[in-house]
């Protein structure tokens, strides 16, 4: 059964986004569903369909029919997860290249979420059903570090630490072309692409993305990155590389040249992430290793360049 509001807009909500409005007003429904409600006509303002980011206006009609969202059933699947660290609060994974993180329509098995529900009972429901747990994300095809938390209290500290920028992201990727520079930043918005909705771009009204990496290996055709990330944009280092003229190894969206290595997907993974433990209040920080397949692809190019010898395995380290 759907729901029923109707609001008029005062002086105090004046310029607020229409999203955010309806967000504070209704309760129990996130400002993600909100969005959608506004995208598929299910929220008015003044009798007439609107965006997201509308600034309401004194006066506004604003009228919401919210149906009711509908009920799936997340199932725990005995998959394996290669568990870094673990403890009541958290619980820090190596994700694999090709898992993707939590279910959507169409996919509700195979993925993270459905792991971790068979692997613990504990997992905070801040995000609902479909994504308990889940404070960050990796892509399908990026492999590497993240942190899932077990309690509210963990999630909402974790929550606020990414938001603030207390969380240090650490990539490693391996990207086309021989980078001069030692070191870099950039620093250029990303929003959804113009023409392909399923892509993100470099556009002028997007939000700001700020991306710092340096050079720790060159090639004759590529170069290893170390990539820290200021912000987390989604995307945003398959983005900014390609947008610089280096796009990541592999990477299916953003990279028109050919992949000459045997490996699905782009060589990008999460290395290294630290944050402030949300009990202990003390900086941890948990490494993982590179997939094999990556290793052995830089094992190969050190051999073309006559430099085999000086092999560096990255990883794993944990220091808590």
């Amino acid at each position: 059964m759907n729901k029923y509001f109707e609001f008029v807009v005062d002086k105090e909500d004046v310029k607020k986004r229409l999203d955010l409005f309806i967000t504070e007003k209704i309760d129990d429904i996130s400002r993600s569903y909100i969005q959608k409600g506004i995208e598929e006509g299910w929220i008015k303002v003044n009798g007439k369909i609107s965006k997201a980011n509308y600034k309401v206006k004194s006066g506004d009609l604003i009228v919401a029919e919210i149906p009711e969202p509908k009920k799936y059933s997340i199932d725990p699947e005995p998959i394996p997860l290669n568990i870094i660290y673990e403890d009541s609060d958290i619980v820090v994974i190596n994700k694999p290249r090709g898992m993707v993180v939590y279910p959507a329509p169409g996919n509700y098995s195979g993925t993270l979420v459905n792991a971790l529900l068979y692997h613990t009972k504990d997992l905070s429901g801040i995000n609902g059903l479909i994504r308990p747990g889940i404070v960050h994300r990796l892509d399908k095809d990026t492999s590497g570090v993240m942190v899932v938390a077990k309690n509210d209290r963990a999630h909402r500290n974790l929550v606020m630490q990414f938001k603030e920028k207390k969380v240090r992201k650490t990539y490693l990727a391996l990207v086309f072309g021989v980078i001069s520079e030692e070191k870099a930043t950039i620093d250029t918005p990303i929003g959804r692409h113009p023409l392909k909705r399923t892509e993100m771009a470099v556009v002028e009204n997007g939000k700001r993305a700020v991306t710092h990496f340096k050079v720790l290996e060159r090639f004759k055709n590529f170069t290893l990155i170390e990539v820290n990330l200021e912000t987390g944009r989604t995307h945003q280092i398959r983005v900014h590389m390609s947008f610089i003229g280096h796009p990541v190894v592999g990477d299916p969206l953003y990279s028109k040249k050919k992949n000459p290595f045997n490996i699905k997907g782009q060589a990008l993974h999460s290395y290294k992430l630290g944050f402030w433990h949300p009990s202990t209040q003390k900086f941890v920080s948990f490494e993982a290793p590179l997939p094999e397949d990556i290793k052995q692809i830089l094992d190969f190019l050190r051999k073309e360049c006559g430099h085999a010898g000086k092999s560096k395995d990255y990883g794993p380290e944990i220091n808590g």
